[in-house]
Parts: structure tokens; sequence; C-alpha cells
């Protein structure tokens, strides 16, 4: 069967832009912690390579507007995280000195925080999770960011998700920030009031 072409409108007189409904759905902290995660099959993620300059990831995290960078071998495998704490902290200057570097000569992979080193939440348990309990798990962490992981149907690992506390701030339109050692809903509640 051949496709039929569709049948057109003018665009004639007044018409309105539609704006984005993302933001939309109210979000609290007994909300749906899905409601927040940035989900990658929906989302393309912002990934770097370990060899890229630490110049080239703050440029990149600048034009995609986020904090992190997923960094990924040639394989397209997790090799670390990289977020603007790590180029524009203490680390750079650390590496820079330790090993005689210029500024321009530091790689993604010179500060970066390795896979090995990072905890992830699974994706099965985030599905009755609730907002509130994600950003205790980050408090307590002392985290900024979490991956998400699940197991693909050939049954490999793969990051399917990640959540950011800056972006569960702006969803829940208060201010979060990390506080040393929060370790329950209450004391979240608490700490917001």
């Amino acid at each position: 069967m051949r496709d039929h072409p569709l049948p057109v409108l003018p665009v004639a007189g007044p018409i309105r832009i539609c704006t984005p409904t993302q933001g939309a759905t109210e979000v609290t902290l007994d909300s749906s912690a899905l409601l927040v995660m940035t989900d990658l099959k929906r989302v393309a993620a912002a990934v770097i390579s370990p060899q890229a300059t630490m110049e080239a990831a703050e440029a990149f995290m600048f034009q995609r507007g986020v904090r992190m960078l997923l960094v990924t071998e040639a394989d397209q495998g997790l090799a670390g995280i990289v977020t603007t704490n790590d180029v524009l902290g203490e680390k750079p200057l650390a590496v820079a000195r330790e090993r005689r570097l210029r500024h321009s000569e530091i790689l993604v992979a010179d500060v970066m925080t390795p896979a090995e080193r990072l905890e992830a939440f699974d994706m099965h348990e985030l599905r009755t999770a609730r907002v509130g309990q994600v950003v205790a798990s980050l408090r307590e962490a002392g985290r900024h960011h979490a991956l998400v992981v699940q197991t693909s149907p050939a049954g490999e690992r793969e990051v399917r998700g990640i959540f950011s506390l800056s972006q569960i701030a702006r969803q829940l339109g208060m201010p979060l920030q990390l506080k040393e050692h929060a370790h329950s809903f209450a004391e979240i509640e608490a700490a917001l009031a």
C-alpha cells in the first residue's frame, strides 16, 4: 500500500507557539522517583572521552547545560563520570602540580571519578521509590548526582538514567543543598521546613 499525503492547513491569522509541558507535573517529595530521573531512553546522554581535555569537558557541559558528563571508552562502556566540581575544583590544581602539567594538558581521565568508585540505584527498585528517598540518598552519600542501572534484555548491565540534585530542586521548586549525614526522609523534611 502506498502512503497518501497528509492534509495541510494554512498558517494565516493569529497563531500561538506551544510551550513545553515537561515541568507541568507537580513534583513533591512523595512523588515517584521516576518523575525526576533523566531517562536515557528518552534523552541522549551527555558523554565525553577520557582522552578529551578538561577544558573541552567544561565547554561541553556549558553547551549542554549540564553539570555532569558520562565518560565512555571507545566501546561505549562506562569509564566514569566527570562533574563541574571535578573540572573547576581543587583536582585540576593538584594534578597540574603533581604531574607538572599545564592546565590545558589535563585530561578528563585525570580528574574523573572512575566507574569502579561509583554507586548506582537499581532501576527495578526505583519503580516504587519516592523523590524524598532519592534526595535522602544523595544527601547521605554527599553526592550531587547518581546513576541508575538496569539489566538489558540481553543480560548486560547498562546505565538507564541519572539523578541530579539541582534538577530535582528545580522540579520541586525549592533549594536542596548537600548536608552532612542526613539520614532520613524526616530529616530532609525538617531541613526544608
